[in-house]
């Protein structure tokens, strides 16, 4: 199960890809259970990113907008 932190911290990932400050206990208690995964930008540089199975736990618990990736019809 995750911390409220966690849970926050995978949402906030998931809603902006350049987020500010993130705690790196919460970051490495994601990407233990494979909720993210980080992209190395350089030796000292790396953006976590929500791999598949944190946006399904995202989705599971409504945290993901219904139209999300969805066209609106007109």
């Amino acid at each position: 199960m995750l911390s409220h932190h966690e849970f926050a911290t995978l949402v906030l990932l998931n809603g902006n890809p350049h987020p500010a400050e993130l705690d790196q206990a919460d970051l490495e208690a994601l990407l233990a259970r494979q909720l993210i995964t980080l992209e190395r930008l350089g030796p000292d540089h790396s953006r976590p990113h929500v791999t598949i199975q944190g946006y399904a736990f995202l989705k599971a618990l409504g945290r993901v907008p219904a139209m999300a990736g969805r066209q609106a019809w007109q």
